[in-house]
C-alpha cells in the first residue's frame, strides 16, 4: 500500500465540491473567462508525484499531469530545486534581445535528441499553439509556398494559425471566422486493413495524389504538412505503421516539409523521448512544449539547421526560453533519460493490458489504444464518457475525455504499478455502478 501523508489515495473525505471550493468556484465565475472548459469542480491546493489536494483536504490520484504537463511528476524534488536555485540567480533577460547560457545548453540537448542525422536548430516559445504558430510561419517562409496541409481530427492550439490547422471540434473554430486561408484538410487514417503489419501508409499517400492534389492543391504550392504521430484532442489514435514513413516519402518527392505536433506526444510520453522515434522518422520541424520542462511554460521548435533560415527580428518571443523555465526543461530531461521514459514504456503495457481486461467485463469499453502513457478507451457516447469522468472524479480519480466519446490516461511519467492498479480498480468500481444505469 503507498501513502501521501500517511493517508491511502484516493482518499474522498469531503464529497466534491466541498465548502472551500465551492467558495472558490463562485469567485472564479464572477471574474474569470468563462472560455475554460472545466472538466469537473477540483480546486487545487498542492500537489506532489502522482497526487493532488483539493482544498477541503480530499486527494485524488492523478492521471492527468495537468494535460499531459507534469512529466515528472507534480513538484518533483529536482525540479523544484532547479527552478529555486535559478529563480535565485536570474529570473528573465529576455533571449530575443540577449544572450545566457541555459538557453543554448538546452537548444544543443534538444537538437541532439530530436532524431535524424540532419544538424538541427532550435526556437523557444512559450506554449505548444506558440510553437505551431512559428512553425507555420517559418514552413511558408524557407518554402515561399502558401498552402499548408492538415489532418480532419487534428488539434493544434486556440491561436488563429494553430486554430485553422485544427479540425477536432467546431467549438474550438465557431464564431472566430475568417480563419487563416489556404490550408486544406484531409482524412487522417485511425486504422488500417494490415493492422501492426501496416507498410505501405494505410493508402494516405495515394489519397493525398489521387484526390487532393489534382482538386485542391497543386504540390508546388504546399508548404507542409501538419500531423500528430498520435492524434491528443481528436481521440489518441496513432498513425498505423506505415503512414509516417510513407507521408515522410510523399513530402521528399513533391519538396514539402514534413511538421510533427509532438506537443502531448513528446517527452517521453509513449515510452520514447519523441512519437516518431516509434516510426523511424526524422521531421523537417518538430514542435515540442507541455512536458518539456515538467510544469513551466516553455515550447520550442526544433527544425533542421538549412530550414530554419529566417532573419533576425522575423519571429522572436520575450519570455520563450527564459532562464528558469529552461533550468527546469534540462533537469527534467535529466530524469527523463535516467528514469521515466523506461517506465512510460513499462507503465503503459500494464495500464492498456489491465483496460483490456477490464472491456472483456464491462461492455460499455471497447478500442483499447495508445503508446506508453498516452492511452485512451472508447465508451459508447460522449454523454456516458462524462457521466464517467465525474463519477471517478468524486471518488478520487482524475482522468479526461478526449475525441468523440474516449477516456485519456495522460498521468505523470512517474506513475507507479501499485498506481496504476489503483487506477483500474476504481475505474472497475466505477463501471460497476455506471453500466446498470447505462442499460436502463
Amino acid at each position: 500500500m503507498w501513502l501521501f501523508d500517511g493517508r491511502q489515495v484516493p482518499d474522498i473525505r469531503v464529497p466534491p465540491p466541498g465548502p472551500k471550493a465551492q467558495e472558490w468556484l463562485q469567485r472564479d465565475t464572477a471574474r474569470v473567462s468563462p472560455s475554460y472548459t472545466r472538466a469537473y469542480p477540483l480546486v487545487v491546493q498542492r500537489a506532489s508525484g502522482c497526487v493532488v489536494q483539493d482544498v477541503d483536504g480530499n486527494l485524488y490520484l492523478d492521471c492527468t499531469a495537468g494535460i499531459a504537463v507534469t512529466a515528472t511528476g507534480h513538484c518533483h524534488p529536482q525540479v523544484v530545486a532547479a527552478i529555486q536555485q535559478q529563480a535565485a540567480q536570474l529570473i528573465h533577460m529576455s533571449g530575443t534581445d540577449f544572450y545566457y547560457p541555459l538557453q543554448v545548453e538546452l537548444a544543443e540537448r534538444l537538437a541532439r535528441l530530436v532524431p535524424g542525422p540532419t544538424p538541427k536548430k532550435v526556437f523557444f516559445c512559450n506554449s505548444g499553439a506558440e510553437a505551431i504558430e512559428g512553425a507555420l510561419k517559418l514552413a511558408r517562409y524557407h518554402t515561399g509556398r502558401p498552402r499548408v496541409l492538415a489532418f480532419l481530427g487534428a488539434f493544434h492550439g486556440r491561436t488563429y494559425g494553430a486554430m485553422s490547422l485544427s479540425a477536432s471540434k467546431a467549438v474550438h473554430r465557431r464564431g472566430f471566422a475568417p480563419l487563416v486561408p489556404e490550408i486544406h484538410h484531409v482524412p487522417f487514417p485511425r486504422s488500417c486493413p494490415e493492422g501492426e503489419r501496416c507498410t505501405t501508409g494505410c493508402r494516405l499517400t495515394e489519397e493525398l495524389e489521387t484526390n487532393l492534389l489534382p482538386k485542391l492543391a497543386p504540390p508546388e504550392e504546399i508548404a507542409a504538412i501538419f500531423v500528430e504521430p498520435i492524434q491528443g484532442e481528436g481521440g489518441y489514435h496513432p498513425l498505423p505503421p506505415g503512414c509516417l514513413p510513407a507521408l515522410r516519402q510523399w513530402c521528399d518527392r513533391h519538396g514539402i516539409l514534413l511538421v510533427v505536433d509532438e506537443v502531448q506526444s513528446g517527452m517521453g510520453r509513449t515510452g520514447r523521448m519523441f512519437a516518431v522515434e516509434h516510426y523511424g522518422v526524422e521531421p523537417d520541424i518538430l514542435c515540442l512544449a507541455k512536458g518539456i520542462a515538467s510544469g513551466l511554460p516553455l515550447g520550442a521548435i526544433v527544425a533542421r539547421a538549412a530550414i530554419m533560415d529566417w532573419p533576425a527580428g522575423s519571429h522572436a518571443s520575450t519570455f520563450g526560453g527564459n532562464p528558469v523555465a529552461c533550468a527546469a526543461a534540462l533537469t527534467t530531461l535529466d530524469l527523463l533519460e535516467r528514469h521515466y521514459i523506461a517506465n512510460a514504456a513499462a507503465r503503459g503495457e500494464q495500464l492498456r493490458l489491465g483496460l483490456r481486461q477490464l472491456s472483456s467485463r464491462h461492455s460499455v469499453l471497447s478500442h483499447v489504444r495508445g503508446l506508453g502513457l498516452m492511452t485512451a478507451v472508447d465508451l459508447p457516447t460522449p454523454q456516458i464518457r462524462d457521466q464517467l469522468l465525474q463519477r471517478c472524479f468524486r471518488r478520487g480519480l482524475l482522468l479526461l475525455g478526449c475525441g468523440e466519446a474516449a477516456v485519456r490516461f495522460c498521468p505523470p511519467l512517474c506513475i507507479s504499478a501499485e498506481q496504476i492498479d489503483t487506477a483500474l480498480r476504481v475505474l472497475d468500481e466505477v463501471l460497476d455502478q455506471l453500466e446498470p444505469t447505462v442499460d436502463s
